[in-house]
């Protein structure tokens, strides 16, 4: 049908909406009609000026890109490799979080400025309570792919629009964020669905491989070739046959739902025992070789097994059943070790934490935020008896108030309004066998804490809608940046939930205390330019050591991130030149060891520097440096760190943005 007349329709759909409450029948596709309905009943106006959410300020978008940043790092090749195929189509990649917030954007300069004007830019919230129909919120409403095309949004502003967008699911069936492809709807393609749907999929399954490196992998397809490829299922299994998780494939060809996760075993997939059909292969970590299924059907599979001896082991002995006790620990790496720098603090909180560890006795680990507690967490699960089976860390800062419960505790089918269909496992199933983190233990809300301590005390759990009780079995470890005993006594957090979870407390030492900052220093530099030997410039240095980073290690290894990017080829060298502006004019003031009053250039003597910023140049520290060298630039390049070419090349920079 002609665009035109099409848009005509649908409008006048909207118009009968309005009037009567529903849609002319046939008049608009079911998906869409149920959207418009529930945009209707949320008070969106169609027509007029859209009174949205606003975008979130600046602090707020940190907080949640900090949130975000696994799914991000994952997320950024593809929709580098998404962008790059649909180039000069007016079209732009978008990836918003759970709760409809755009993460990161990637368009053409000609779209982007007409999508700037419906507030399609990261921060910007594009829930249907906000602003109606769209592809980003209704695809996570229903949690599957979907188009919008033009005038099917809600929004009349938003009708130039050609939309597509597919959730992005964890090996667990929790709900990740969105992709989402955008473009002019007078160059709409049809294919941008699948292009959507399939980087989805690819970022499910780099998800995958990333939170289940530790774990068995079967990789499976109907075909042997298909092995390996997007489209292949995947699944995650402990030694011992119980499957902790799979990609979208993998649910869809053997039936399996979210909430089956952690109490599926092997043989309720296939009628082979899994040591049997170990023993009948060239080798599990190689070979691609048929399994059968309970279906009647089967598959081609390749099994890959973490650890080597482990591999030997089945090869050796193929008709002994594996069992997680059976991995060996001799030539393991030492998870903690690795982390070990040097500081005495840490260390000793480290050795009590590690001689408690598979005795049962929960850890709750503090300290202030940024110092590393999610890390310490992680690397006593690598050094426990567990390793083999899932981490799962859960900040209970980040989750909205009223999704937490079921977040934490899963829900059956239809156990609320906007419930999966399939229901959900919950993240305290996703950890059994393995260890549950609950960051931010002293931020969960009251109600909560009732709930979680009678789950720890029964070590079972019910889903939200009912359903059979669960048993539970992990190590629990809590963190918090709090003092849970003062929150006890203002009546903040329970009594005897502190109690149930403070079995061995532990301090881990902000980084202004700790001992080992140099080697800390290096080993960053080290990981964030490898096969380069890069220094601070001693100036900077001293600035740095006396700098209180109250962001700690987080802070710390951000700001040496950063400016490890910004070096220029040959530089091996960071200074001034290469941190962010508002960190450089902070360090300035431990320029000389104690803090100071920054002193900023006389007018005179920084007349010929620009009034704007000088991008990752701090124009404050180049003021000073060329007035501390009397206008001497090879001095003012040395004292900054960076060569004389980079230092006249800012300036130039600098002077052109002037005269703009």
């Amino acid at each position: 049908m002609d665009p035109q007349i099409t848009s005509q329709v649908l409008r006048q759909a909207r118009v009968h909406l309005l009037a009567h409450g529903e849609c002319p029948p046939g008049a608009v596709q079911e998906r869409i009609a149920s959207s418009w309905q529930r945009s209707l009943r949320a008070g969106v106006q169609p027509v007029g000026r859209a009174q949205a959410q606003d975008p979130l300020t600046s602090s707020e978008m940190r907080q949640v890109l900090s949130r975000s940043e696994d799914l991000l790092a994952i997320a950024r090749p593809v929709m580098d490799y998404v962008f790059e195929q649909i180039q000069d189509s007016h079209s732009m990649v978008v990836l918003a979080n759970p709760q409809s917030t755009l993460l990161h954007t990637l368009g053409d300069a000609p779209f982007l400025s007409k999508a700037e004007r419906v507030a399609l830019r990261s921060g910007a919230i594009w829930t249907e309570e906000a602003r109606g129909t769209n592809a980003i919120g209704t695809a996570l409403v229903e949690a599957k792919p979907l188009r919008v095309e033009g005038a099917e949004h809600f929004l009349e502003a938003n009708g130039f629009l050609t939309c597509a967008a597919s959730p992005i699911f964890s090996a667990q069936g929790q709900l990740l964020g969105v992709l989402d492809i955008s473009g002019d709807q007078r160059q709409s393609q049809p294919h941008t669905l699948g292009l959507a749907t399939t980087a989805a999929r690819m970022i499910e399954n780099r998800w995958m491989l990333s939170r289940h490196q530790r774990d068995w992998r079967l990789h499976f397809h109907t075909q042997a070739e298909g092995v390996g490829t997007a489209a292949e299922g995947i699944l995650a299994l402990a030694p011992d046959g119980t499957l902790l998780g799979g990609n979208r494939a993998a649910m869809q060809a053997l039936k399996i739902a979210a909430a089956d996760w952690g109490s599926l075993q092997w043989q309720d997939i296939s009628p082979m025992p899994l040591n049997q059909w170990l023993a009948q292969g060239r080798f599990p970590g190689d070979a691609v070789q048929a399994l059968p299924l309970h279906s009647g059907r089967a598959v081609f599979a390749r099994l890959v097994l973490t650890d080597k001896e482990l591999q030997a082991r089945s090869l050796r002995a193929p008709s002994t059943a594996v069992h997680p006790a059976s991995v060996p620990s001799v030539g393991r790496v030492d998870a903690l070790a690795q982390l070990d720098t040097g500081d005495e603090r840490w260390r000793t909180a480290a050795e009590r934490a590690r001689r408690v560890l598979d005795k049962g006795i929960a850890l709750l680990v503090q300290g202030e935020s940024g110092v590393g507690k999610e890390l310490f967490a992680r690397a006593l699960h690598e050094s426990s008896e567990r390793r083999a089976r899932a981490f799962v860390a859960i900040n209970c800062a980040a989750i909205p108030e009223h999704l937490i419960e079921a977040e934490l505790f899963g829900y059956e089918s239809g156990a609320f309004t906007g419930a999966r269909r399939e229901g959900q496992i919950g993240r305290l199933r996703e950890a059994q066998g393995g260890t549950l983190l609950l960051d931010e233990i002293g931020d969960m809300p009251l109600a909560l804490q009732t709930r979680l301590l009678r789950v720890l005390q029964e070590r079972s759990i019910t889903p939200l809608g009912g359903g059979k009780a669960q048993p539970l079995d992990f190590q629990l470890i809590c963190a918090t940046h709090h003092n849970l005993r003062e929150a006890v006594a203002q009546g903040r957090f329970r009594s005897d939930l502190f109690y149930r979870i403070n079995g061995l407390a532990v301090q881990l030492p902000a980084l202004r205390e700790r001992s080992d900052r140099e080697a800390i220093t290096h080993k960053l530099l080290a990981q964030f330019n490898p096969g380069a030997a890069v220094r601070l410039h001693t100036d900077l240095a001293v600035a740095m050591a006396h700098y209180p980073w109250p962001g700690n290690l987080r802070e710390y290894a951000n700001a040496l991130q950063t400016a490890s990017a910004l070096l220029q080829a040959g530089e091996d060298t960071i200074g001034w030149a290469h941190l962010s502006d508002d960190l450089a004019q902070e360090l300035l003031r431990y320029r000389e060891g104690a803090p100071q009053a920054v002193t900023y250039a006389e007018p005179e003597a920084a007349a010929s520097l620009p009034a704007t910023n000088l991008k990752s140049l701090s124009h404050t520290a180049i003021a000073q440096s060329l007035q501390q060298c009397r206008g001497n630039v090879s001095q003012a390049a040395k004292q900054l760190g960076i060569s004389r070419q980079t230092l006249y090349r800012r300036l130039k920079e600098a002077q052109a943005t002037q005269s703009l």
